[in-house]
């Protein structure tokens, strides 16, 4: 068997060496220690770091996806999202600025674009509850979808061009900025009793990504900060998780009612004239007036001519 191992075509043992290293790689697979165990962490955790890039290039398009289908944003928070969207950035500009591989980090820079679109559709599609607009005939505000889009380039340019030192301490606060930005949708839910277009694979990804991250992160980087934002970040979304199971029941009950009642608010007037009352008698035309000279109700007679 190590014959063949070792004599791997270049288009795959090259990919592997970038991956792993070479001493990984010939431990590994050349002669097949799989009781080296620092090796096989390290390449598990580039395995799972990997997986979780590309996961993460599409985890919330499921989201996106029922926000535009439903043309609605009903039970997501806008705080929250904000939040969210700005601890993804300040990760991705922390991670890059201290050169950690992109395996560790990567799915950041698209939760953080696919986080800016969720948040922009929250702005585009208000909550039925918020406007008397039917949901086809809602248009979008510009002016605020252009400040959205002015925000979120100076948040990119200010992390861009901010010291080190300081982008540290940015790094510190995403500890109670993650702790704040699911507490906005955490209480939405809770207070509907709701998780409304919440997307349950989404959430699902989320979580399963946050497990994979942590080892990753132990693994690969062994930096405190990542660690306990990601174990933060766990937490809370399986309370988010939680909250979908529990309110499970409640979701076609609400969009049920909800249905009916813009129904009602887009059917046309129907004129209907009111009813003539039963009671009322019938009115009998007054008989015409006689004319003068004959009796009333005698008979009419003519004189013969010869």
């Amino acid at each position: 068997m190590s014959a063949i191992t070792k004599n791997l075509p270049a288009i795959i043992r090259e990919p592997a060496v970038a991956l792993i290293g070479k001493e990984c790689y010939v431990s590994l697979v050349e002669n097949l220690n799989v009781s080296d165990v620092e090796c096989l962490k390290y390449a598990v955790s580039k395995g799972l770091g990997i997986a979780i890039v590309v996961g993460g290039s599409v985890i919330k398009i499921p989201q996106v996806l029922l926000v535009v289908r439903s043309r609605s944003a009903r039970g997501l928070s806008f705080a929250a999202y904000v939040l969210e969207t700005i601890s993804y950035a300040i990760s991705l500009f922390y991670s890059a600025r201290n050169q950690f591989p992109f395996s560790t980090y990567g799915e950041n820079l698209f939760l953080t674009l696919q986080n800016l679109v969720i948040t922009f559709l929250i702005v585009l599609y208000q909550s039925p509850s918020s406007s008397h607009q039917s949901l086809s005939t809602r248009q979008p505000k510009k002016p605020t979808g252009v400040l959205f889009a002015a925000a979120a380039a100076a948040v990119a340019i200010v992390l861009t061009f901010v010291p080190a030192r300081i982008l540290s301490i940015l790094q510190l606060l995403t500890l109670p900025l993650g702790l704040i930005s699911k507490f906005p949708q955490i209480t939405q839910n809770a207070r509907a009793q709701s998780t409304g277009q919440l997307s349950g694979i989404a959430v699902s990804a989320q979580i399963l990504g946050c497990l994979a991250r942590l080892f990753t992160t132990a693994t690969e980087v062994g930096d405190s900060l990542l660690t306990a934002s990601f174990a933060l970040a766990l937490l809370l979304n399986i309370v988010i998780g939680g909250q979908m199971l529990a309110y499970q029941g409640n979701e076609e009950v609400k969009e049920t009612t909800m249905d009916l009642s813009e129904k009602r608010a887009e059917a046309p007037h129907v004129y209907s004239p009111t009813p003539v009352a039963a009671s009322a008698p019938m009115s009998v035309p007054s008989s015409p007036t006689p004319r003068s000279g004959t009796p009333q109700g005698g008979r009419k007679w003519a004189r013969k001519v010869d």
